[in-house]
């Protein structure tokens, strides 16, 4: 198994920057592809950026392209979310997860596809 702890959320004036990390424990972390998803109160969970657990492969939500940067240390066990230029109505719970994958390459961004999770990082964008 694969422990998930999420940081680096907080509270963030529109326009600013913050940068997410997800540490894992248990298991070797580079076999699992790693996703980050967020939630805001009374929505769904949704997909915003993914990387391939050799990390030569990165996905994004449409609204997040070009702002959202992620990226993972398969030496440190961690993945990272750098965002920049956050809009209030980004504001939602932060999750990582992932997944064991046998293909180096393959990238996943739904949620259902994703077996292990942590337990959130808040993040809140100020107008």
């Amino acid at each position: 198994q694969v422990q998930l702890v999420e940081s680096g959320g907080g509270l963030v004036q529109a326009g600013g920057s913050l940068r997410l990390s997800c540490a894992a424990s248990g298991r070797t972390f580079s076999s699992y592809a790693t996703g980050w998803f967020r939630q805001a109160p009374g929505k769904e969970r949704e997909f915003v950026a993914a990387v391939s657990w050799s990390g030569a492969r990165t996905s994004y939500a449409d609204s997040v392209k070009g702002r959202f940067t992620i990226s993972r240390d398969n030496a440190k066990n961690t993945v990272y979310l750098a965002m920049n230029r956050l809009k209030p109505e980004e504001t939602a719970v932060y999750y990582c997860g992932a997944r064991e994958s046998v293909f180096p390459s393959i990238l996943y961004s739904r949620s259902h596809e994703y077996n292990y999770w942590g337990q959130g990082t808040q993040v809140t964008v100020s107008s």
